[in-house]
């Protein structure tokens, strides 16, 4: 909502989206979109600078909620990260493969993709 004060009264607010346009003649007309109209005191430019800063504000507020709702998921993956307790000596954490593990299955593919390694009876 953005704040005007009638021409010959107290403020009051007015909801931007419903404007349909804002004239000077030379008295400063509020038209919404049903036709009703508002003599304020306030410029059109003051009026549109109103209604930009109300929009930009909503813009920013958007933004910023949603850069919290970011920051509390992050948060929360980072909880449940520190959550996993560490593994006892000796024992093998439960997410990690050993690095033995890894290269016995590295050098099996390898071995099954590169007919080089292969042998046949022929050649022995």
């Amino acid at each position: 909502m953005i704040v005007v004060t009638r021409l010959n009264g107290p403020p009051f607010a007015v909801n931007p989206d419903l404007l349909e346009r804002v004239e000077s003649t030379p008295d400063t007309v509020l038209t919404l979109i049903d036709g009703t109209k508002f003599l304020v005191q306030e410029s059109v430019v003051d009026v549109v600078a109103l209604v930009r800063d109300y929009r930009a504000s909503v813009v920013a507020t958007a933004r910023d909620l949603g850069r919290a709702a970011a920051e509390a998921e992050l948060s929360a993956e980072q909880d449940d990260d520190a959550a996993v307790p560490a593994p006892r000596a000796g024992e093998a954490h439960p997410h990690l493969t050993p690095v033995a593990s890894l290269t016995e299955r590295l050098a099996s593919r390898q071995s099954a993709h590169n007919p080089t390694t292969l042998t046949t009876e022929e050649e022995h």
